[in-house]
Parts: structure tokens; sequence; C-alpha cells
């Protein structure tokens, strides 16, 4: 009877451990690893330059600080899909050191908003990247992930959700509407998404993007070559054909890299549209 009740007692105790153990929030250790990593980038921050060594330089013997200062504010949003089959596994991606990949946000098919990093921090989202001017994105940018694998529609309460959040960010951040783009805009060659459903017209239209339809009276000009326009855009023209695919997918929701007059006149309107901010 004893070793029974022992049996009973111990198999309760081993119940009780999984349950909890499984119950337990799954991400209560890396969400104290992120408080340690921001604990320290803050006292880097609060480091005053008299105290930062730099080596071979001339320096004052009294340091004087400046009273007019802020902190670097985001002024580009790139959209991103997840390429993966679910919130959670994302989630996990994302809380796994060794994957060197990062996001601000991650919006769930449900529409709900997972918050990942503090916005004024560098989140390992564009990897290599280029628009205009701009080859580090990472350092400028906010980054969001749809929860999408790369081939299907998106959710309404997902897209409500990013409208919401986008809107939040332009008030905040003050970023203009040109400046909203995708993962594959900024790097043709490597990336494709937000997939070519993406609705990107939609976003124009609540000022988070831009997006034009074809006029014929507005064309390229003659001396004006495919790839010269699209860099001037804002592409990164190395491989043109890339390019190409990327400015389809976004501006024209076409998966061909043939380019036709009415592509021309979106592209044209663009670089006008460009031109004039």
């Amino acid at each position: 009877m004893r070793a029974s009740k022992s049996y009973i007692l111990l198999a309760g105790v081993v119940w009780l451990t999984s349950f909890f153990a499984c119950t337990r929030f799954p991400y209560a250790k890396t969400n104290r690893f992120y408080k340690h990593q921001a604990t320290n980038l803050v006292k880097q921050i609060h480091l005053s330059p008299e105290l930062q060594i730099i080596d071979q330089l001339p320096k004052s013997s009294d340091w004087v600080g400046t009273t007019n200062f802020d902190l670097r504010k985001p002024n580009f949003v790139i959209i991103h899909h997840t390429a993966q089959n679910s919130c959670e596994q994302t989630l996990r991606t994302f809380t796994l050191e060794r994957t060197k990949v990062s996001a601000h946000y991650v919006i769930c098919k449900d529409g709900t908003i997972h918050h990942m990093l503090n916005d004024y921090f560098r989140a390992w989202h564009g990897g290599v990247a280029k628009w205009g001017n701009n080859t580090d994105i990472n350092s400028s940018s906010i980054g969001i992930e749809l929860d999408n694998n790369g081939f299907e529609p998106f959710d309404t309460a997902q897209i409500n959700s990013l409208v919401l959040l986008l809107a939040k960010l332009k008030e905040t951040y003050k970023i203009p509407a040109n400046n909203f783009i995708g993962h594959g805009d900024i790097a043709p060659v490597r990336k494709n998404d937000p997939n070519i459903q993406f609705p990107w017209a939609q976003l124009a239209i609540n000022g988070f993007g831009v997006w034009f339809e074809p006029n014929l009276t507005d064309s390229l000009p003659a001396g004006l070559s495919i790839p010269m326009a699209l860099s001037i855009v804002g592409y990164d023209i190395k491989d043109t054909n890339a390019a190409i695919l990327a400015f389809k997918r976004h501006f024209r929701q076409d998966s061909t890299s043939v380019i036709n007059d009415s592509d021309k006149s979106v592209l044209f309107q663009l670089i006008k549209n460009k031109l004039s901010h």
C-alpha cells in the first residue's frame, strides 16, 4: 500500500512539474536577455564623450557638451513577409541568437501585433540592401514582418492592424509617404517580400507608400533608359533584371520582367513624384 501511495505521489509531482513547465511563458528567458541588452545600450548612450577613448586624436583638455540633441528617428518603414508557417515560428526565430535576424514588429494573421524591439533600436531585418544612396537601411528604418508564407493572400485583420500601426509610426516619426517600401525593393536580388498579393494600392490611399495607375500621356522620355529610370526611383540596378522584377512586383503586381508602355507610364510618374519631394 505504501509503495502504491508513493507511486501516486511521485506521479502527481511529475504531472505538476510537466504542467507548469508547459504553461510557463516560453519567452521569459529571452525577455530577460532583451532587458539586459537594452540596459547595456542605455549605458553606452549615457556615457559622456569626455569618457570615451579616442586614440591618436587631438582632444581638448575640457569637455563641452552640447545642449541641442535628441534621439535619432527612423525615416523608413520596410515591410516583409515572414516566409514561415506561423506567428509562433517567427517569434521563436527572432528570439534565437544564432539566427541573427529580428524586426521591430510582427503582425499575426489575426491582427495581433507583437512589438519586439524599441523603435529607436536597430533591428537586423534588411540585411545587405540599398535604396537610393542609402546602403545601411537597418540604421534608418523600422522593420515590420507579416505572418505569411510568401504565397498566400494577406488577411483582412492583419492588414487592418498594419494600417493602424503605420498611421502611428508615420505620425510619431514624420516618415514621408515615399519611404514605406518592401524588402524586395531594397534587396531585389535576394528578396521578393512582401509577396505579389500585398495591397500596396490600399496602403497608398491611406498615405503609406505611393501608387500610380497607367496614364499613357505620361511616358519615359526617349533618352531615359529603363535602368536609369529605376535608379532614380531608388532601385539598385547592379542586376537590372532583378530591379525590373522588384518594380513590377510592387508597382504593377506582375511577376514578369517585360516592360510595356503601361509600366513605363507608372515608372515615369514615380520619377516625377520622387523629384517633386
